[in-house]
């Protein structure tokens, strides 16, 4: 079991925002690690989809509040794509 194919992609980037991969049977502690990550990962981009839905509604947000929460909402797509990616190589 060491083909990228078996291999789970971690919720998490190395140097140089390369992807992480792990060999494992999905029951030590890098693997749970990584399931506490991605359920972060995910709430956040939650919350921040909610606090969207605020900000755009708000006609006084200001073009710096509008850039800030396009540049989160980045970071949480980034995210959640990562964990859908790793999701899919494991089913």
């Amino acid at each position: 079991m060491t083909d990228l194919d078996t291999a789970r992609l971690l919720p998490w980037t190395g140097e140089g925002r390369k992807p992480c991969y792990l060999v494992t049977d999905g029951t030590g502690y890098l693997a749970r690690l990584a399931d506490i990550v991605e359920a972060v990962q995910l709430d956040m981009a939650d919350e921040l989809l909610g606090h969207a839905d605020d900000l755009l509604a708000d006609r006084r947000a200001t073009p710096d509040q509008l850039r800030f929460l396009l540049a989160r909402m980045s970071e949480a797509l980034t995210d959640v794509r990562r964990i859908a990616v790793s999701r899919g190589r494991n089913r």
